[in-house]
């Protein structure tokens, strides 16, 4: 299948934003529920699409010597992702332009046709120096941000983990090419998480929306091991979530401060499939806003240092994107300051702060900025997320050294 990739002039890249939302499935019967959708440069930004042709994939040292080459201001910008409704993404324009926002995330249910998305798109990108990650989540069965003519609905993951390979690949391949074909980067997708059989529906963010690929980490992780090449080689970077697993919360980290994990440990046989998508080299890995004690009795996952430095990155030795779930309207980080949250969620090792509201993209930007202006350590945290997340850029065509 052909490739969409924009083709942007050297130092650009393209942006990444996540949401929460109410939506019964036409493909499952899934209960209505609230479902978490758990830079300025001397760069120039193209007004239009051109063809179809992936760039290679920019080194490392691209990604830092673009970085290196960023203010302090820019490279914070690099580490948001703000939500902007998909019927309107053009909104975000202002906020984009002002904060060197590195990513954007369209929120909501749409059935617009491809043509009038490709345009808005187009448009955000134009308020762009440096190009953004678009994201958006495209899963499948109740979280399926983009439906209608141009976008036929998708089987819920739960469908496809019971079903062939085959048609599991074929599947992922359609939809990423229909994505990347209106410029769409980023889909926040796979699901890693496994739940467990014992509790299926009454795991409130995925079992009871079918968005696991099964009950078996074995199995969800031959899943992932499909998915992620499928997508990415049509263009479509891969975000696996939620880090270090959701399956076995029995509360909404969208919607209370008590989704608790007591069973994780480092060892964890459910963190196969998040381990079987590093090997199959997914762009990102998103962190959940849950509690796991035996991990970290003090932090949420999104705030732990021992969960995203010492498990994810030590332990198992991812070197990509590290990206929070939504920190705007959840409220498992609700007691924190918003731009506490994404200072919170980089000093332990993360990259790119998600949220949902447009109005954090200041409060975050501005306490990103203080907190490097006061530790150079910090700021030298900052400059290494920023590389993370150009590398991504990367790895979606969009940076060229």
């Amino acid at each position: 299948m052909r490739k969409n990739v924009l083709g942007w002039s050297a130092g650009a890249v393209v942006a990444v934003v996540a949401a929460t939302l109410v939506i019964r499935s036409a493909t499952d019967d899934s209960p209505p529920a609230a479902v978490p959708l758990g830079a300025a440069s001397s760069a120039s930004v193209s007004s239009a699409v051109p063809s179809l042709v992936p760039s290679p994939t920019p080194s490392l040292s691209c990604a830092r010597a673009t970085a290196e080459g960023l203010s302090l201001e820019e490279r914070a910008g690099q580490l948001l992702m703000i939500g902007t409704p998909v019927d309107s993404p053009r909104d975000l324009s202002g906020e984009v332009k002002r904060y060197h926002l590195g990513g954007v995330f369209l929120a909501g249910r749409s059935t617009r046709s491809a043509a009038s998305l490709r345009a808005d798109i187009t448009a955000l990108q134009g308020a762009a120096t440096v190009p953004l990650l678009v994201a958006l989540d495209q899963e499948g069965g109740s979280v399926q941000t983009l439906k209608g003519r141009d976008f036929p609905l998708i089987p819920s993951a739960q469908r496809l983990g019971a079903g062939s390979p085959a048609k599991l690949r074929d599947t992922v391949r359609a939809n990423a090419d229909r994505l990347s074909g209106i410029g769409i980067t980023v889909n926040l997708a796979p699901v890693a998480d496994t739940v467990p059989a014992n509790i299926g529906t009454a795991n409130p963010p995925i079992g009871a929306f079918r968005r696991q690929y099964g009950s078996d980490p074995d199995k969800v992780a031959a899943s992932i091991r499909t998915v992620v090449p499928a997508s990415q080689g049509e263009g479509v970077l891969t975000i696996l979530k939620h880090f270090p697993g959701l399956g076995r919360v029995r509360a909404n980290t969208d919607t209370s401060t008590k989704a608790v994990d007591r069973t994780a440990t480092v060892d964890d046989p459910y963190l196969k499939p998040f381990e079987a998508g590093i090997e199959a080299g997914s762009a990102g890995v998103m962190i959940s806003s849950a509690s796991y004690p035996r991990l970290d009795p003090k932090n949420i996952a999104a705030f732990s240092e021992p969960i995203i430095t010492g498990l994810l990155r030590d332990r198992l030795g991812y070197r990509g994107l590290v990206m929070s779930d939504d920190l705007g309207a959840a409220d498992a980080a609700e007691s924190v300051p918003a731009g506490e949250r994404a200072v919170r969620f980089v000093r332990a090792g993360g990259d790119m702060t998600l949220s949902i509201r447009p109005e954090d993209a200041a409060p975050m930007t501005s306490a990103l900025i203080e907190a490097a202006q006061k530790s150079p350590a910090f700021e030298a945290r900052v400059t290494d997320a920023a590389v993370h997340v150009l590398e991504a850029k990367g790895k979606a065509g969009r940076l060229r050294c």
